[in-house]
């Protein structure tokens, strides 16, 4: 069959003498070594996208917090930590992952609505470098804890700019009508009430509306509510040291615009040239969607039958390749009616090409990884799922009493195992009769 190349435009994989390969190492191998499905990801594609972004902002002020919430692996983390990264968390748990790849706490913010006593009693312990406020509810029981504790609480608020970020409704995150930030008609009196806490320090100002945004102007729009709003404090003898401007960055995975990442940040330097503050962002699809695949295996096929053409009731039939990775595995394409590129991983079959939907075992017709696709298929064959690097493993869970799957980071021509594939015992042993 002909592979379209436009699929692989943006991806970490390649084909090499018909097989597609990651770096220097054949996809087969991979899966001939630790079995399907299995996550494959580039540590070389991690790199050159962090030096994108850091490059994008070079001569400005600035960090960059991994957002674990994309990949939590624990090599993959390390990865970013060593290449200079600070943390993006959601929770205490992903805290812990931090500190286990050697992470600096005070490089680490914590973002998310619902952060348990436990979890802000954990990040003051541990001495992390903001907390990400959410809600006056969330304020006040920071100072509690940090009261309890004899601590200091550095913070920022997190403001819901109203923003529309033209992104999938569940990935939207800066509209008045959705559950993150605080209302800017609100900050001023927030903010207020944080300067006079002794057990609060007010670092900064903190937003992010939305993942996988293609077009940058919604970002510089809440920009530039951050700024008047900054100014407004100032005025108030509020003076903030931090911005934190989030993520987001869209990526590549059917036929969307590349982010430009260099005029972004032409443009970003531009605006914030005579502003005295440290800028922080959080990527984390960016880094790490199209550094990642999925290989599969086909199980068996299912050739729908079609009707006679002469009859009035002609239908077409699915034609169905079941693989034995599933919606627990993957399961983007499921909640988001995500697009992912899905290629043989060896070329040359001479078979008849057929749109194919390609699903998995699970008891759902949600069950499913991508539809229509033009394939030459036969039952044992191997496929590649692109832009798989981000929210996959994240996102996987055990439905159906199925173990999530291995993951493997190649470096050149070596690859290792960075986590195992989880046995039926690991799954029963949390559980007592």
């Amino acid at each position: 069959m002909t592979v379209n190349p436009e699929l692989l435009r943006a991806s970490a994989a390649h084909y090499a003498d018909g097989e597609l390969s990651i770096e220097a190492v054949a996809l087969a191998e991979v899966a001939d070594a630790v079995g399907t499905p299995v996550y494959v990801y580039s540590s070389a594609m991690f790199a050159t996208q962090y030096h994108l972004l850091t490059t994008a902002l070079r001569g400005l002020p600035h960090r960059l917090h991994y957002a674990v919430k994309a990949n939590s692996t624990l090599a993959v983390m390390k990865q970013f930590a060593d290449l200079g990264a600070g943390f993006d968390i959601v929770s205490g748990g992903e805290l812990s992952r931090v500190l286990a790849v050697g992470g600096d706490p005070a490089q680490v913010v914590f973002s998310g609505v619902g952060k348990s006593i436990e979890e802000i009693d954990f990040a003051l312990k541990t001495g992390i470098e903001c907390f990400n406020v959410e809600s006056a509810d969330e304020l006040a029981r920071i100072s509690d804890r940090a009261n309890i504790l004899g601590k200091v609480a550095p913070i920022a608020l997190r403001i819901n700019p109203n923003v529309d970020a033209q992104t999938h409704p569940y990935i939207s995150t800066g509209l008045k009508e959705n559950k993150f930030g605080v209302a800017q008609e609100n900050a001023l009196a927030l903010y207020q009430r944080a300067q006079a806490d002794p057990c609060i320090q007010v670092r900064g100002i903190a937003c992010h509306i939305g993942s996988q945004i293609g077009d940058p102007q919604p970002l510089f729009d809440a920009l530039e509510q951050l700024l008047t709003l900054i100014d407004a404090l100032k005025d108030e003898g509020i003076v903030l040291t931090d911005i934190d401007l989030g993520g987001g960055f869209g990526v590549t995975y059917d036929d969307e615009p590349a982010f430009d990442v260099s005029a972004w940040g032409a443009r970003l330097k531009q605006r914030l040239a005579d502003r005295d503050l440290q800028l922080s962002i959080e990527p984390g699809r960016f880094l790490t969607a199209n550094a990642g695949v999925l290989l599969t295996r086909v199980e068996y096929l299912k050739p729908g039958e079609e009707s006679s053409p002469s009859s009035a009731a002609h239908v077409s039939s699915k034609h169905f390749a079941v693989v034995d990775a599933a919606m627990n595995d993957l399961l983007r394409p499921s909640l988001y009616q995500a697009w992912h590129g899905v290629l043989p991983v060896s070329q040359g079959s001479e078979g008849e090409t057929k749109s194919w939907d390609i699903v998995g075992p699970i008891c759902e017709s949600g069950d499913w990884l991508a539809k229509d696709r033009q394939l030459s298929l036969s039952a044992g064959d191997l496929l590649c799922v692109l832009s798989a690097g981000a929210y996959g493993s994240t996102l996987s869970s055990n439905y159906n009493t199925r173990p999530r799957a291995a993951e493997v980071l190649v470096d050149g021509a070596a690859f290792r195992l960075v986590r195992r594939r989880e046995s039926l015992q690991d799954l029963l042993n949390t559980e007592m009769l």
